[in-house]
């Protein structure tokens, strides 16, 4: 098991946020820029925390996004946008890229949170099953 927290500002974009544009009559997917910078920001962050060996097998993903609270209370349930299953598509993707695991399929189990939070952040447990 390997478990961390990363203090940072955490995006505003989604995976969801790819643009297409037609060249030739055949579509082409792109990212936006703001994309493009989220995935190198989760780059730098998560580079120094992949593991020696990639997991192979059955995995867990825990993961808590810690926004910063303003006026909501430290702990509290964010409820409003991006939602979870959004956030976590790029994070995974880049996790894969930098070798966590050998395809981001054998995350089998995976609990996603966001809450309100001092310190903003998001702490990443990753676990075989």
């Amino acid at each position: 098991m390997i478990e961390f927290f990363i203090a940072m500002q955490l995006p505003t974009v989604t995976h969801q946020e790819k643009k297409v544009s037609v060249v030739n009559g055949k579509p082409v997917f792109y990212e936006p820029d703001e994309l493009k910078d989220a995935r190198q920001k989760f780059t730098a962050y998560l580079a120094k925390h992949v593991p020696a060996n990639k997991y192979t097998g059955a995995t867990r993903l825990v993961t808590k996004w810690c926004y910063p609270r303003g006026t909501h209370k430290n702990g509290e349930y964010k409820t409003t946008k991006p939602d979870t299953d959004n956030m976590i598509k790029l994070l995974k993707d880049v996790m894969t890229e930098l070798g966590f695991w050998k395809d981001d399929a054998l995350v089998a189990s995976e609990i996603t949170e966001k809450f309100w939070a001092d310190v903003p952040g998001i702490y990443v447990r990753i676990e075989k099953l």
